[in-house]
């Protein structure tokens, strides 16, 4: 019996020494996860501070303060509003954004605001905001984006006309293929062409800015008398107004859509929105004070491209940059914004309000490739019969009655999730004030210019409802039937696994 104890005890320290053992050669990022109580990501955190700069910076900053700050200045009409709201603009994303980071560290998992809706308003809204997005609002984004990377990258071969439409929607589809399979392949990749782009864009925005900076400083000044003078200012006015610039600002909620692949998200995620957003905010009024002083209201509205317009005036020989540079921003941008949204359809099939496949993650290359691949191929189907105006009007109305729904989540998990741990905690002020904006922009401009496009969004809102219930709640077999065979077949052919067999 003395014998048989030894042996039985040897065997319990040697069991202990191998796990002790394991636990010592798991990988540093593992066990900082799971002593901040992650939710566990087969993803390695490896965006840290600058890359999280880079991304916010680099996704926000794409083709719209380059091709059309127009759209704001028609409709205040006038050079003191048209400033104003551009900073306004600013100052409502970074509020937005430090509700986001809130949430982001209270609730750490990727999926920007579906899991936050799920954790306070249950599984519905959940479904409905990622069918929505998953449809709508971030392929139509990602669409926009290359669109505007086609016209301009097709614009020097058709001098004095406008490119082809087949050679700019060529452009836009070959844009997004690349871009789709370099974000399947690595992570890091991604993110590390994320870091060039963005530091390609803030040269041209330089650019800019100092050319500005110099005109003003030998006087030219002219085109800020009287800057309020003549201005329309009305509720529907500014609201439209807000619309415009928001949509140039569209992007400072994206690090929340990989909270878990963040490097120590408590810190560098609510850092990299105060540096980033504000960062952005004084570029974008910088760069507009650059653009009236070579030209005036008239001149600006006139102009099919602004930053070209400025380019030729200032820089000649040398305006060929500008183009050049507006598609690495535009790049820069799309790459962004697929590098995040990706994410979004890998978390919702993981919670099963997606087929199943796209929650599987790559063997080999440790993305969500099937999910980045579906969002891609949405986008190219956006690009077909789109044109971007239409597309903008689609985006703008859908994304803006999520942003306030999430941020009453905030609100509303104040009261209900008392006991969740919240390493950043916003002064309640801020998220009351942006849910109020919410509703006004989203209410605003229905009632200033009621069109169809709104009413179509609404309906394609409610519908997921039908979805939810036919494929979520009843579960049908018949579906599952045909999507079990489809969902072997792309597991062999992606050579994909379920995130628990990546993790074990």
């Amino acid at each position: 019996m003395g014998e048989e104890s030894l042996k039985k005890r040897k065997g319990e320290d040697k069991g202990r020494e191998d796990t002790q053992s394991i636990q010592n050669h798991e990988p540093e990022t593992m066990n900082l996860q799971k002593q901040a109580n992650f939710f566990f990501s087969p993803f390695d955190p490896c965006v840290g501070l600058i890359s999280g700069i880079c991304m916010i910076v680099g996704t926000i900053i794409g083709s719209g303060i380059f091709v059309s700050p127009k759209s704001v200045l028609a409709n205040v009409e006038a050079v003191g509003p048209c400033l104003t709201i551009w900073a306004a603009c600013g100052v409502l994303a970074t509020l937005g954004a430090l509700c986001f980071a809130e949430l982001g560290t209270m609730i750490t998992k990727s999926g920007g605001e579906y899991p936050y809706l799920m954790e306070a308003f249950g599984p519905i809204p959940a479904f409905l905001f990622s069918w929505t997005s998953l449809l709508v609002t971030k392929p139509s984004s990602f669409a926009i984006i290359c669109l505007s990377f086609a016209e301009y990258a097709s614009a020097p071969f058709y001098p004095g006309c406008d490119p082809p439409q087949v050679v700019i929607k060529c452009l836009a589809a070959a844009a997004i293929v690349v871009i789709t399979i370099v974000n399947s392949l690595s992570v890091k990749l991604g993110s590390y062409l994320q870091n060039f782009l963005t530091a390609a864009k803030m040269i041209i925005v330089t650019i800019i800015i100092v050319s500005g900076i110099v005109l003003l400083a030998k006087g030219k000044t002219e085109n800020f008398k009287d800057s309020f003078k003549d201005s329309k200012i009305s509720v529907s006015s500014i609201s439209l107004a807000f619309y415009n610039g928001l949509w140039a600002y569209d992007g400072w909620n994206q690090l929340n859509y990989i909270t878990e692949e963040l490097k120590n998200p408590y810190r560098n995620l609510p850092l990299s929105i105060i540096i980033g957003i504000p960062l952005v905010t004084v570029c974008y009024v910088l760069i507009n004070i650059s653009y009236f002083t070579v030209m005036t209201s008239t001149e600006l509205l006139q102009s099919q491209a602004v930053a070209v317009t400025f380019g030729d005036r200032v820089l000649y020989p040398a305006s060929w940059i500008v183009p050049l540079f507006v598609v690495f921003s535009t790049l820069g941008s799309a790459n962004g914004t697929c590098f995040t949204a990706g994410r979004l359809v890998y978390v919702a099939g993981r919670e099963g309000h997606m087929l199943k496949v796209l929650s599987y993650i790559s063997v080999k290359h440790l993305t969500p490739a099937p999910a980045i691949i579906f969002y891609g191929a949405i986008a190219i189907i956006y690009v077909i019969p789109g044109d971007i105006g239409t597309l903008i009007n689609y985006f703008s109305f859908a994304v803006w009655i999520f942003y306030g729904l999430t941020v009453l989540a905030l609100i509303v998990m104040r009261f209900t999730r008392k006991e969740l741990r919240r390493p950043i905690r916003i002064p309640i002020i801020i998220p009351v004030t942006v849910t109020l904006v919410s509703i006004l922009l989203v209410l605003a401009p229905i009632i200033s210019a009621p069109e169809l496009a709104y009413l179509y969004c609404i309906l394609f809102i409610l519908s997921g409802l039908i979805v939810y219930v036919l494929f979520v709640h009843l579960k049908f077999n018949w579906p599952q039937k045909i999507s079990k065979p489809i969902t072997m077949h792309l597991q062999m052919l992606l050579e994909v696994v379920p995130e628990e067999e990546v993790t074990q």
